[in-house]
């Protein structure tokens, strides 16, 4: 296990300050539960603690918020929600139990798989508690994100075929009801929640080390906070660099920079605050630590970092700086979302053989799985004229879907597309075997006619006989220039699956230690879809609050 003081340790956290006795510290702040970082599971952690009576300090670098609140605000919840109910879709905790069982493949244990299930409901019922709204308007085709219409959809595999054979489907992603990415429709009233019960945020505040005890047991934190003249300034560099990372990458890198330097060049506040009961590692997973992405998950170094600056991996070397051991480190997921355009999983995805490899229609982040796992990141669209007519139908006039899907699509479409009237054609202009990609689209346009069973089994309806051309090939690899692919990692701490409580190196628990969200191993740490993680987040927040106010 790498340390402060490896070379591989890509990280600005320190070795443990110890204190031979805890009351004797000077501490500058205390509190019965602290909270490092104030995203989804920060928040769920901090609400669920003052509601059971403990006194809270939430520390944030920025203001909280962190990837939750930039993203598209998707909570998976199942079970038979009234939302559910209201599109007149029945699920159970045992479907959806099935259903998770394929996509969570072990990485929890189906015990705590089942409880993730069976308290769906009621983490649903206590998010609108706090004031995070729902809607059941059921999407009616199937897409990465439905527009403002719609807040129900099936936001995973629920209805491929290898999937629905084994669980029930049903459309267990509720959209947090907010125009545009709902993600600060999802946070901003957990945030006001927390704060109008008593939680005491310490934002503009980055922790650098933990502090234990002279056993190891951690009792508080040590923190660098900026001072109040330099926040503003700060937080506007934050923001910046979050809303240019889609669509001005420079820009978000000019951004990055510039609150780096506020960090660096101002002199910041030392504080020190005690933790009485526990401290909550909630602080996001890596992505944005490229060093550590490089060392630990190298298949997806080519892939565009998504979630903020934030994201870098310090609450797990936090955890890592006492012992505490990690694990998943190398579950990194791509979203390679080619739908919508609903017309574009009706062709065909090929490795660099002219081999078809995935069901198209799958979601993102399984496509990008296989795409990144299985073929050394590679990944080319084949469509033919006729679906190119029906890309441009379904994707103009504006308004049909989003900006942020019908931009790429016509980028690759006008761009990213190699053009042949014949697969001979393609295939050479693409620099695939001729002989592979005739015999791959003969193949698929026979079963697309119903005269054979597809490969992959893709449903009737993503089906579609390419037997006519012009054709056109898009690469879409996980490092494509015009079709960037997102990528968030899933590793992070091991914890004891009934407590959230930090499991050290020896197999021992970490007195006083606990993670949640991507900072921790969860429910979402292999395969992943849509809010999977928020959910997993109010899971794992709420399950470390509950064991810590227990004590």
């Amino acid at each position: 296990m790498p340390s402060p003081n490896d070379k591989n340790w890509f990280s600005h956290v320190a070795e443990p300050l110890i204190v031979d006795n805890v009351d004797d510290c000077v501490w500058d702040r205390s509190a019965d539960v602290v909270i490092v970082g104030f995203g989804g599971a920060g928040a769920s952690a901090a609400i669920e603690a003052v509601e059971q009576g403990a006194d809270v300090i939430a520390i944030d670098r920025f203001k909280g918020g962190g990837a939750t609140q930039i993203s598209g605000g998707i909570f998976y919840c199942g079970g038979g929600s009234e939302f559910q109910q209201q599109a007149n879709f029945e699920d159970s905790a045992e479907e959806m139990f099935k259903y998770l069982q394929m996509e969570v493949q072990g990485v929890v244990s189906d015990k705590t798989l089942q409880r993730f299930c069976e308290t769906s409901l009621d983490n649903l019922s206590w998010l609108q508690g706090n004031g995070v709204k729902f809607e059941g308007s059921m999407s009616p085709v199937k897409t990465s994100y439905p527009t403002d219409k719609y807040y129900l959809y099936y936001s995973g595999n629920e209805v491929v075929a290898e999937y629905k054979e084994k669980a029930k489907p049903a459309p267990r992603g509720h959209r947090a009801l907010g125009k545009g990415l709902s993600g600060a429709a999802f946070y901003d009233p957990l945030n006001q929640s927390a704060l109008n019960k008593g939680v005491k945020p310490q934002f503009h505040s980055e922790v650098q080390r933990l502090i234990t005890d002279d056993s190891g047991g951690v009792v508080g934190v040590e923190l660098l906070q900026l001072p109040e003249s330099q926040q503003k300034k700060h937080f506007f560099w934050y923001q910046l660099s979050n809303n240019a990372r889609m669509w001005m990458p420079p820009l978000a890198v000019l951004a990055r920079k510039k609150f780096l330097a506020i960090e660096q060049q101002c002199h910041r506040n030392t504080l020190r605050i005690r933790a009485k009961k526990g401290v909550v590692i909630s602080s996001g997973g890596f992505i944005n630590n490229r060093e550590m992405v490089k060392e630990y998950a190298p298949k997806y170094r080519k892939a565009m970092a998504l979630g903020t600056a934030g994201c870098n991996g310090s609450g797990i070397r936090l955890g890592q700086s006492v012992g505490g051991a990690v694990d998943q480190m190398d579950s990194v997921s791509a979203w390679r979302f080619i739908n919508p355009p609903q017309a574009w999983p009706q062709g065909i995805v090929v490795n660099g053989q002219g081999q078809r490899y995935v069901n198209e229609q799958v979601y993102g982040a399984k496509l990008g799985y296989h795409m990144c796992e299985e073929q050394e990141g590679k990944a080319i669209l084949i469509i033919n004229e006729a679906l190119r007519k029906k890309t441009l139908k379904q994707i103009l006039p504006p308004g049909k879907i989003w900006a942020f899907q019908m931009l790429p699509a016509l980028l690759n479409i006008f761009f990213n597309a190699k053009k042949a009237d014949t697969v001979a054609g393609l295939a050479a202009k693409c620099r695939l075997p001729v002989e592979q990609l005739t015999a791959t689209i003969d193949r698929y346009n026979q079963a697309a006619l119903g005269n054979n069973v597809d490969d992959f089994r893709k449903s009737d309806d993503f089906m579609a006989d390419m037997s006519e051309g012009p054709y056109y090939a898009m690469d879409i690899s996980v490092d494509s220039q015009v079709f960037p692919c997102p990528a968030i990692t899933f590793g992070g701490l091991k914890v004891n699956e009934d407590s959230g409580a930090v499991i050290g190196e020896s197999g021992n628990e970490v007195v006083g230690l606990y993670a949640a969200g991507r900072s921790a191993v969860g429910v979402a740490s292999n395969l992943y879809v849509s809010g999977l993680s928020i959910a997993d987040c109010v899971f794992s927040g709420r399950r470390a609050a509950n064991t810590i106010c227990k004590k």
